[in-house]
C-alpha cells in the first residue's frame, strides 16, 4: 500500500494550508519595517500564484530565494539582528508554498509556519500580536487535523464544529500549565540569556540632531510614554519632558557630549511646585529616559548627567516603568565651570558666516553684560518674519544661514539648532535639549500620553545669577504662520466619537501593558497575599510553582486519557446508558456487542427490556451499518440515549 504522506494533496486541503501559512505570517510581517514587509508580502503572492497548479522549477525557486535574501539584506543596510533574522523567516516562508503539493509538504509548511508567529514576540509583545499569533496557531492546528483525517481517508466525515472542537480541548489540556508558569515562574531581574539587539533602529529619540532628520520621527503617532501623576499635575504648556542633552555641534549635526561623567555637585535651587509621577515606556532599544524638566534624582536602574539627562543601565528592550520626582528649578546651575563653559560656547570655525556676523552685531548694540537683549532680540525677529512647516527643503552646508536669511521657515530641530548658534556667537552659554512637549490626556483611564509626533526640541541659555534658563524658539512664532504641524489633536478635540474611540484603544492597549507585561517581580510577590502568603519567597515560589505543574499535569492525563471512540456523544451517551444498569447487577461489559447485552438483560429481567431493545438496534446500525456521526439523526439518537432511564415500577428496585 502506498505512503499516503507522499501523495498528492488535494485542493482543499492544500488552499487550508496554504491559508494556514499565510495568517501565520501576518504578524511577523506587520512588525517588520514597510519596505520589507511589502517585499515579502508581495514575493509570497507571486510564488502561490506561479505555483498554484504545478510544482515550480527548482532553478526558478532558487532564482526567487536568492532575490529575496538580497533584497532582505540591501533593505536592512546588511546589518545583522533580531529584526534582520525575523525578516529572513518571513522570506522562507514566503517561499516555502512552492514545494507544497503533498501531505509531507503541507505538514513540513505549517510545522514551519507555526515559527513565524513566535518570532513576532522577539519584535512585538502587543495585543494584536498576540491575537493573530493566536489565531493563526489555531488555524494551523485544525489544518493540522484536516490533513490526519485525510491520511485516514476520512476528511469527509468530520465536520468542522467537531473539529475546532477538538482544538479547543487541545488549548484547555495546555492552558493551566501555561497560566501556571506565567504566574508562578520566578520573576527574574535579568534574563538568563540574551537576545541580539535590533538591527533597523525603532524611531525615537537619539544622541544626535540634524535640521530636517526628524520628518520621520514627526510623523508617527504611537505612544512614546503614558505618565500617571500623584498629586498635582503640571499644566500641558510645562510638560517638557527632558530627554537627551545635545552639545557638541560640527556645522550640520548636534551630538551629545562625551567629556563628562556621571552627574554630580550641580547646584539646584528647585521651586515651590513639586510633580511626583510614574512613566510608562514603550521600548526604544536604547538606554535614553525622559522626564518632566527637571528631575530631582535619577530613579533605580538609572543614572543621572550634569545636564540631567537620564540613562537607563540596559536598554530599554521591552515595556519599562519609572517612578520620577521633578520640580522646575529657580536657579539651575549659578556657577558654570570653565571647562563646561568652553564647550558651551564653542562653535566650528568657518560655517555660517552670516549667523555669526549678525550675532556679533546684537552683542556690541547691547553691551557686554545684557544678555536678556540679545534673548529678546532673537525672539522678535522669530516672532516677526519666521513661519513654522514641516515642509522643508535639505539644507547646504551653511544650514544655519540659509534657514535664516533665505528660507525662514522650518520646525523646532531649525529654530533650536540656529537659536543656540546665534546665542554662542554672541558670547552665551548655550545648548539643545531634545524630548517632547506637551502631551494628551486620556479621559478614561486618568492618565497622560505622549506620542511620537510630540518629539521637540528646545534651547537652555545659561543666564548670569540663574543659570540654566529653558528658552523656546520654536514658541515664539506667531500663530498666523504656524501652517502645519502633523498634529491631529486639533481635529479629535472637534470629533468627540474619534476621541473617545482613541481613548478607549490606548486604556485597553495600556491595561495588557499593566496586566501583561507589566507582571514583574513585585507584582508577583503580591499575587497571593489576598491568600495569606505576606511574603513569596524564591522557595515558596518554586513548592507553589511545582504543585501548579502537578495539577496541570493530572488535569492533562484527565482530559487525554480517553480515546477517539470515548469522546463522541452518542458513545459517551450509550456509556451512561450501560451504567444505569449497574444497580440490577446487569451492567453491559466493556467488550459486549449492543445487542447481545440487550438478550442478556432480556433473559434475566423482561420487564427492563421494554426501550432499551429500540436504542440498542438504533445504536448498533448507527455504530455498524454506515451510520454519520453528524446531522439531525445523529442528534436525535444522542437525545434519545441520554433521556432513556430504566422502568421506574421494575420488580426488585426500591421505591
Amino acid at each position: 500500500m502506498a505512503d499516503a504522506s507522499s501523495e498528492l494533496l488535494e485542493p482543499r486541503s492544500r488552499h487550508w494550508a496554504l491559508l494556514s501559512a499565510g495568517l501565520c505570517l501576518l504578524p511577523l510581517l506587520l512588525q517588520l519595517p514597510p519596505s520589507l514587509a511589502a517585499t515579502i508580502g508581495a514575493s509570497a503572492f507571486v510564488v502561490v500564484a506561479l505555483s498554484w497548479r504545478q510544482p515550480m522549477h527548482g532553478f526558478l525557486r532558487l532564482l526567487i530565494a536568492l532575490a529575496l535574501i538580497a533584497a532582505v539584506l540591501v533593505l536592512s543596510r546588511f546589518a545583522i539582528g533580531r529584526d534582520t533574522g525575523c525578516a529572513l523567516l518571513a522570506a522562507m516562508l514566503a517561499i516555502k508554498p512552492s514545494e507544497t503539493f503533498t501531505l509531507r509538504d503541507a505538514r513540513s509548511l505549517l510545522g514551519f509556519a507555526l515559527f513565524a508567529p513566535f518570532a513576532t514576540f522577539l519584535l512585538d509583545q502587543g495585543p494584536l500580536s498576540l491575537v493573530l499569533g493566536l489565531s493563526a496557531a489555531l488555524l494551523a492546528l485544525s489544518t493540522l487535523q484536516r490533513l490526519a483525517d485525510v491520511e485516514s481517508r476520512d476528511v469527509q466525515s468530520v465536520p468542522l464544529r467537531q473539529r475546532l472542537w477538538a482544538i479547543g480541548r487541545l488549548l484547555a489540556i495546555g492552558l493551566p500549565l501555561a497560566l501556571a508558569a506565567f504566574w508562578l515562574f520566578p520573576r527574574l531581574g535579568a534574563p538568563l540569556w540574551g537576545i541580539p539587539e535590533r538591527a533597523l533602529a525603532r524611531t525615537g529619540l537619539s544622541d544626535s540632531m540634524s535640521p530636517g532628520d526628524w520628518v520621520d520621527l514627526m510623523t508617527d503617532d504611537t505612544p512614546a510614554l503614558r505618565a500617571r501623576f500623584f498629586g498635582a499635575v503640571p499644566a500641558r504648556e510645562q510638560m517638557y519632558w527632558r530627554g537627551p542633552v545635545l552639545w557638541d555641534y560640527d556645522g550640520r549635526t548636534w551630538r551629545q557630549s562625551r567629556w563628562y561623567a556621571d552627574g554630580g555637585g550641580v547646584d539646584i535651587e528647585p521651586g515651590a511646585a513639586r510633580w511626583e509621577y510614574e512613566i510608562e515606556l514603550e521600548p526604544t532599544d536604547s538606554r535614553q529616559l525622559v522626564a518632566l524638566d527637571l528631575p530631582v534624582a535619577a530613579p533605580e536602574g538609572s543614572r543621572m548627567g550634569p545636564d540631567h539627562n537620564l540613562q537607563a543601565f540596559r536598554p530599554q528592550n521591552g515595556l519599562s516603568r519609572w517612578r520620577i520626582q521633578s520640580a522646575p528649578p529657580l536657579r539651575y546651575q549659578a556657577r558654570l565651570p570653565t571647562g563646561m563653559r568652553a564647550v558651551a560656547l564653542q562653535l566650528p570655525d568657518d560655517f555660517n558666516p552670516r549667523a555669526v556676523a549678525l550675532a556679533r552685531q546684537w552683542r556690541r548694540e547691547a553691551g557686554p553684560y545684557d544678555d536678556a537683549a540679545v534673548v529678546r532680540r532673537a525672539l522678535d525677529w522669530i516672532h516677526r518674519d519666521f513661519s513654522y512647516t514641516l515642509s522643508t527643503p535639505l539644507l547646504g552646508r551653511h544650514a544655519v544661514d540659509e534657514f535664516l536669511f533665505d528660507q525662514k521657515a522650518g520646525f523646532c530641530e531649525h529654530f533650536s539648532s540656529s537659536f543656540v548658534v546665534l546665542m554662542r556667537a554672541a558670547g552665551i552659554p548655550a545648548r539643545v535639549v531634545t524630548g517632547y512637549a506637551g502631551g494628551y490626556r486620556n479621559r478614561i483611564g486618568g492618565y497622560w500620553v505622549v506620542r511620537r509626533s510630540d518629539a521637540h526640541a528646545w534651547a537652555e541659555v545659561w543666564v548670569r545669577d540663574r543659570g540654566w534658563t529653558r528658552v523656546d524658539p520654536t514658541a515664539a512664532v506667531a500663530p498666523e504662520r504656524v501652517f502645519d504641524t502633523l498634529e491631529a489633536q486639533a481635529a479629535l478635540n472637534d470629533n468627540l466619537d474619534a476621541r473617545s474611540l482613541l481613548d478607549v484603544g490606548d486604556w485597553l492597549r495600556r491595561g495588557w501593558n499593566d496586566f501583561v507585561l507589566g507582571f514583574d517581580a513585585r507584582r508577583q510577590q503580591n499575587l497571593l497575599r489576598p491568600l495569606g502568603i505576606e511574603r513569596l519567597d524564591d522557595r515558596t515560589l518554586i513548592l507553589l510553582l511545582a504543585l501548579a505543574v502537578a495539577l496541570g499535569l493530572l488535569w492533562m492525563v484527565w482530559l487525554s486519557r480517553r480515546n477517539e471512540r470515548e469522546r463522541d456523544p452518542i458513545l459517551r451517551a450509550w456509556h451512561r446508558l450501560s451504567r444505569r444498569y449497574r444497580r440490577f447487577g446487569l451492567e453491559r461489559d466493556p467488550a459486549e456487542p449492543a445487542l447481545a447485552w440487550v438478550d442478556r438483560v432480556a433473559a434475566a429481567r423482561p420487564d427492563l427490556a421494554g426501550d432499551l431493545q429500540v436504542l440498542s438496534q438504533r445504536f448498533s446500525d448507527w455504530r455498524y451499518a454506515g451510520g454519520e456521526p453528524g446531522g439531525r439523526s445523529a442528534r436525535a439518537l444522542t437525545k434519545a440515549l441520554r433521556a432513556h432511564r430504566p422502568p421506574a415500577n421494575s420488580r426488585g428496585e426500591r421505591r
